[in-house]
């Protein structure tokens, strides 16, 4: 029942805005410029068919019908991805518009006539449809451009010197479902087997989608290879999806699920502590789940070295204060889209990338993959290697 009300709730929240967003284009790419009425009514019915698309694709892609509208699902994607960057160009040209108006009144112009409103709307919905659609091209083509590998190197203090130069791989945000299939598994499993890694850890909203409609896409993470083995925590996506059958089904593959528990990555003393939390907003999806950072190091030993899997950057404030060495997260996708790496910092205290917390360092993945719109601007997909060094 949780699972069906968020997807209810997400629902209406995302009809509401793309109903907003589609009327504020209509209006000035095609009510505005005062087009033939043939090209406007082609454009209306255009705009209400691909407005209609988004949460039809969404709702019978989960229905008997599944893999059948799969190309609607694509289109729907794709013009939810072009629709925001069509808003942003209109809202700056509207901008543009303003400033002039307000100039022209200052120096006390004389008013436009129609025929002249007329042509300044259709100069600035031509310049809006032409930057907007160009932005979306060039996000389309870097978020199927393929997935790049990020290297850093992290040194921690407490690692054995034994262990300097352990070899972390990390997947996150790969968001099987919609739009990502058997294909793209396939291909970064391939990936992440070259750099032969010490581990490999996946920080979250792996999927999108039941266990049912996607176990035949991922399964070949079976196909995993790292030495000390592959790990997994859950991100909010999973409490979406169905959170306990699928860390049931990733552990039938052969990956090690970890919530809020402990592991110890290594032999005798040449070796650390590999720590995994729940989602940091699970336990409002009940069932005994829920980020509980407490529990996992219950016990530790302090002098040992501390790395934690926790989908969600801002877990890093509680981190610090257990004495975390590094904690790896996602959930971020560093922004995906620009300009929402900005709201992004609204709730996360890092978007991308390491820094530092006290004594503790946080490491933010890109992601691996996308959600929603197959498309990425100012934010590349990733896979981390993170190279650890013994202080």
């Amino acid at each position: 029942m949780t699972r069906l009300l968020t997807f209810a709730l997400f629902l209406t929240i995302m009809v509401t805005l793309t109903g907003a967003a589609h009327y504020y284009v209509w209006t000035r790419l095609v009510r505005d410029p005062g087009l033939p009425a043939s090209v406007t009514r082609t454009l209306s019915y255009a705009l209400i068919f691909l407005f209609v698309a988004i949460p039809a694709s969404l709702f019978l892609r989960r229905s008997a019908l599944g893999n059948s509208v799969e190309a609607l699902v694509w289109l729907a994607m794709i013009w939810m991805g072009l629709l925001l960057f069509l808003t942003l160009a209109v809202g700056a040209a509207d901008l543009a518009r303003g400033v002039w108006q307000v100039s022209r009144a200052w120096a006390n112009a004389e008013p436009l006539l129609p025929e002249r409103r007329q042509v300044v709307a259709r100069l600035l919905a031509g310049a809006a449809a032409l930057v907007g659609g160009s932005l979306g091209l060039w996000s389309l083509r870097s978020g199927l451009g393929g997935v790049s590998i990020k290297r850093v190197e992290v040194s921690l203090a407490r690692l054995p010197a034994a262990l300097s130069g352990t070899r972390i791989v990390q997947l996150s945000d790969v968001h099987v479902g919609p739009t990502i299939h058997r294909d793209f598994i396939e291909t970064i499993v391939e990936q992440c087997n070259a750099l032969t890694p010490d581990l490999v850890v996946i920080t979250g909203d792996l999927v999108d989608g039941s266990v049912e409609e996607l176990r035949e896409h991922t399964a070949p993470l079976a196909n995993l290879r790292a030495k000390y083995g592959v790990f997994f925590v859950t991100g909010n996506h999973e409490y979406y999806s169905g959170a306990e059958e699928w860390c049931a089904e990733l552990e039938r593959l052969g990956v090690r699920v970890l919530r809020n528990e402990r592991v110890s990555i290594g032999s005798d003393a040449a070796s650390f502590d590999l720590a995994g939390v729940d989602d940091h907003s699970a336990k409002r999806f009940g069932g005994g789940h829920g980020e509980d950072l407490p529990k996992a190091l219950q016990g530790r030993d302090l002098s040992r070295e501390l790395v934690l899997l926790a989908h969600q950057p801002r877990t890093i404030f509680e981190a610090q204060t257990h004495g975390v060495g590094l904690q790896l997260s996602g959930h971020t996708h560093g922004g995906q889209l620009w300009p929402w790496t900005y709201l992004v910092r609204l709730q996360q205290p890092v978007v991308a990338g390491l820094a530092r917390f006290g004594e503790s360092l946080v490491y933010v993945s890109r992601g691996t993959g996308y959600w929603g719109p197959p498309m990425r601007l100012g934010a590349p997909s990733e896979i981390s290697e993170l190279t650890l060094r013994s202080a």
